[in-house]
C-alpha cells in the first residue's frame, strides 16, 4: 500500500492510495482515525466494518467514522485505487454530522457521487481549475445528502454576505499573484471555508479557486500581449508555482499556447500600428 498527500489544509486533507493486495495477501484490522470518504477510481476490494460486509468496485465509496475499526479484503481481484478525503470533526459538524450516515460503512456506484469524485480526480490530476479542497467539500456535502435523503438547504444571500464574496473577489484578485487557498479567502471573509465556498459560488457564480486561477490567467494575458519577459517569468510573477501547469492551464483557457498567444498579440498590434499609419 502506498499513501501519496496531495492536500494538506486545516480543515480537509486528501491523499492518494495504491494498493497491490491480492487474493494470497493476509487482511489486518486497520482503525479509522477521522470521518473520510474514499472514492474508488480504480480496482475492487471488499471491507468489513462493524459486522456488515461490503464489496466495492470502481465508482463505490468507502466511509469511515473516527475509532471504527475495518479490515480490507482481496479476495477476488488483485490491487485497487482510490482517493480519500479526511475531515476535521469542525468541518462534518458544519456538513452535517448524523452518525448514522457516517456509520454506513461504504455506497455503492452512485451517478450523483460518481461524477464527483471523478471530478475530484480531475482536480487531482490538474485538468480542472477547482481546488482540490473545495470539490472535497462538496463531494462530502453531496456525500451527506444523499445518505440521508435530505437535500442541502439553499444558500441564502443577503446584502452583507453579497458584499463579503464581492469584497473578498476584489482581494483575492489584488492579491492573485500570492499563494491563497480556500482557508485563507475564508478567513478574509471571516466565515467558515465551507460557508464561505457555498457563498461565493452562489453570488459570484464561480468558486474562489477558480476566480483565483481566472485572474491569474488575465494578468498573465495582459503581460504576455505587452511585456517582454520570458514565459517562465510570467508563470512565476502572477501566481503559477509550475510552468507546465500555467501552459496547461492558459492553452486550456486561450485556446493556444502562451507562446503561441504573444505571437498573436504582437502581430495584431503590428497590423493595428500599420493601419493607423496608413491613415
Amino acid at each position: 500500500m502506498t499513501r501519496t498527500t496531495l492536500l494538506q489544509r486545516g480543515s480537509i486533507s486528501v491523499s492518494d492510495f495504491r494498493c497491490s493486495f491480492g487474493p494470497d495477501d493476509k487482511p489486518f484490522v486497520e482503525q479509522y482515525a477521522s470521518h473520510s470518504i474514499s472514492y474508488v477510481r480504480k480496482g475492487s476490494f471488499g471491507c468489513r466494518t462493524r459486522g456488515r460486509s461490503f464489496e466495492l468496485v470502481a465508482g463505490s465509496i468507502l466511509v469511515g467514522h473516527p475509532g471504527d475499526e475495518f479490515t480490507c479484503t482481496h479476495d477476488h481481484v488483485c490491487g485497487d485505487e482510490c482517493l480519500s478525503f479526511f475531515l476535521t470533526p469542525e468541518l462534518v459538524e458544519t456538513i452535517g454530522d448524523r452518525t448514522e450516515v457516517w456509520r454506513v460503512g461504504a455506497t455503492p456506484p452512485l451517478p450523483e457521487l460518481m461524477v464527483l469524485g471523478e471530478l475530484a480526480q480531475a482536480a487531482a490530476d490538474g485538468r480542472s481549475d477547482l481546488g482540490l479542497d473545495e470539490v472535497g467539500q462538496l463531494f462530502a456535502s453531496r456525500f451527506v445528502e444523499v445518505v440521508s435523503g435530505r437535500p442541502g438547504k439553499p444558500v441564502s444571500a443577503k446584502a452583507r454576505d453579497r458584499r463579503r464574496a464581492v469584497e473578498t473577489a476584489l482581494w483575492i484578485d489584488a492579491h492573485s499573484h500570492r499563494q491563497i487557498d480556500l482557508e485563507h479567502a475564508a478567513g478574509q471573509a471571516e466565515l467558515s471555508p465551507f460557508h464561505f465556498l457555498r457563498l461565493f459560488a452562489s453570488v459570484l457564480g464561480v468558486t474562489p479557486h477558480q476566480y483565483l486561477v481566472r485572474s491569474r490567467l488575465r494578468h498573465a494575458a495582459r503581460l504576455l500581449a505587452d511585456d517582454e519577459r520570458p514565459v517562465t517569468d510570467v508563470a512565476y510573477d502572477v501566481g503559477f508555482g509550475d510552468l507546465s501547469n500555467f501552459v496547461r492551464t492558459f492553452h486550456r483557457a486561450a485556446g493556444v499556447s502562451p507562446r503561441r498567444f504573444r505571437e498573436a498579440s504582437r502581430g495584431m498590434r503590428k497590423i493595428f500600428q500599420e493601419r493607423l499609419a496608413l491613415h
